[in-house]
């Protein structure tokens, strides 16, 4: 039986371990906090890390149990810990395969942007309530947006950290939404009324990361959709590398 390892930062990556798990397979799925290994799988032969690897743990693990094939599913724009396992995986002479989502085809009159601090400096500009779905990570990009406290919801992870982050940024509680998704066309549009939001802030996190649902809450609420970027990349879609995983452990 091969011995694989499954950066699991995303939909995909956990149906990924949630098959290898299904099929007895020696795996490793590496995961960024003890929260995101609550949504795993649990299985024989399923080793789970759950905290950040720095590089040069993330070389040692490698070198320890000489995985076959590294599989990163990471989020689409976790550009850092990507381009820190690919190098890994290079150093090691691991072989390695990298998720890719596929696009997103964004409304016609949507905002992009370069990152999140482009995002700020345009939501500076205009007036209006917003609502930022873009994680708890970045919130501080936005914390300098004229009349942030009071213009600003944020929408994050029910987590210490994400509270933390938002407390930080200077958001008062009745600002702070804390849930898990996925999140409907139908709770999108709610929160967007309720909260009288005109510019939803988002990132191409394609079908897998609610985009679509959250790109017509926003024409139908008559918000503007401010999306950042994606950066580029290469790799394989969620059926190939299924189909790479189904063929290794035949």
């Amino acid at each position: 039986m091969p011995k694989l390892c499954v950066f699991a930062g995303t939909t995909e990556g956990r149906e990924i371990a949630e098959f290898l798990a299904e099929q007895s397979a020696d795996v490793t799925v590496c995961v960024a906090t003890e929260y995101g290994e609550t949504l795993l799988p649990q299985g024989e032969g399923l080793h789970i890390s759950a905290r950040p690897l720095p590089r040069e743990e993330m070389a040692e693990l490698f070198r320890r149990e000489r995985f076959d094939l590294v599989i990163d599913a990471t989020h689409p724009y976790a550009k850092r810990i990507t381009e820190s396992i690919a190098a890994t995986c290079a150093g090691t002479d691991t072989e390695y395969l990298r998720l890719l989502r596929p696009d997103t085809a964004a409304p016609e009159n949507a905002v992009f942007v370069e990152d999140a601090a482009g995002a700020a400096e345009y939501l500076d500009r205009v007036d209006g309530n917003i609502l930022l779905t873009t994680g708890s990570r970045e919130l501080h990009a936005f914390a300098s947006v004229r009349d942030f406290a009071s213009r600003a919801y944020a929408r994050v992870l029910p987590m210490e950290d994400s509270l933390r982050a938002c407390r930080e940024a200077g958001l008062p509680p009745a600002h702070i939404l804390a849930m898990q998704g996925p999140f409907s066309y139908a709770l999108n549009r709610a929160l967007m009324e309720q909260f009288h939001i005109r510019f939803l802030v988002t990132k191409d996190g394609g079908a897998a990361g609610g985009f679509d649902e959250k790109a017509a809450a926003a024409s139908a609420a008559g918000a503007q959709l401010v999306v950042i970027r994606r950066p580029p990349e290469q790799g394989e879609t969620a059926s190939e590398v299924l189909k790479r995983c189904k063929e290794m452990i035949r």
